[in-house]
């Protein structure tokens, strides 16, 4: 299992960033991965509601279908699979200055053959999580 955290803190409410982040669609807004995210099921954001995204990693296309598994005051959680990976995308919220500390921490356990390969994408992770701090902090922050 590759685990990747990250926090930023931003002048948003707690609830405007949980409103904002209980939409999975709008990783193609702050995930430079993300090539598209579309939700594949109707009526409200609630528990169980589904996107499938499309990322590239590495040069190469991936696709996994991601269901909402957690929205409550302070956390949403997503989990997404397909048959080389299961991701978890878990955001934790807190209020902080007036604004929201926003701890993001992905999660991404390998099957099968994959497994071999984990530990030595820990890097390649690492750096994605880098790249998804000033995107992240840059669309929350549209939402002051």
């Amino acid at each position: 299992m590759v685990e990747v955290e990250r926090t930023v803190t931003v002048a948003a409410p707690v609830d405007a960033v949980a409103g904002y982040l209980q939409d999975f669609a709008h990783t193609e807004e702050w995930d430079p991965g993300t090539k598209s995210c579309t939700r594949t099921d109707a009526g409200p954001i609630e528990v169980g509601a589904r996107w499938h995204n499309v990322s590239e990693f590495r040069g190469r296309e991936t696709e996994l279908d991601y269901r909402l598994t957690r929205r409550e005051p302070g956390r949403v959680t997503f989990v997404g699979s397909n048959k080389t990976a299961t991701s978890t995308d878990d955001f934790t919220l807190t209020p902080d200055a007036g604004g929201t500390k926003v701890r993001y921490q992905a999660k991404i356990e390998f099957h099968g053959l994959a497994k071999l390969a984990g530990p030595l994408l820990k890097r390649e992770f690492e750096r994605l999580g880098d790249e998804v701090v000033p995107e992240l902090t840059r669309a929350l922050e549209k939402l002051t």
